[in-house]
């Protein structure tokens, strides 16, 4: 049997209470991290697009760091991009491009300043809860 190390950072204990499911699980030197949202430690989600994507990168590192970790460690990067065309204003016009990219991806550079990770962007129709329109999910190798 593996052994699993379950990480839940404090203000995430509701996520594994209420909802069953670990922030992050460590098995061996390995840290692997749910997919994070931008809601805050009142569970509320953040509705300004670069206010959501900075929480959700916090929720990211709270877990990273809960676990003995910061970005630098992070391997992997898998992120889900809700693409409703909602989300577009009116002079974007690109059904086919992922709303505020641009903006991402300036948040994403505040995080990851020196080891990058891989990266693989997934447009989705939907989140689990109407008003998300990022998620995030890492994997991290640390230190032995």
């Amino acid at each position: 049997m593996v052994t699993r190390e379950v990480i839940i950072p404090k203000g995430m204990e509701i996520l594994y209470e209420k909802y069953h499911y670990c922030p992050g699980i460590k098995v061996g030197n390995t840290l692997y991290i749910a997919g994070q949202v931008g809601r805050d430690e009142t569970m509320q989600i953040v509705t300004e697009p670069e206010a959501q994507f900075v929480q959700t990168f916090e929720n990211v590192k709270k877990v990273l760091h809960a676990a003995g970790a910061t970005f630098d460690h992070v391997v992997e990067m898998v992120t889900y991009h809700v693409t409703s065309p909602e989300l577009y204003t009116a002079s974007e016009q690109q059904p086919f491009t992922i709303p505020y990219l641009p903006l991402f991806l300036l948040v994403k550079e505040r995080y990851f300043t020196n080891l990058y990770p891989t990266w693989t962007g997934v447009g989705v129709t939907t989140l689990s809860t109407p008003g998300l329109i990022v998620e995030i999910k890492c994997t991290a190798v640390l230190e032995t």
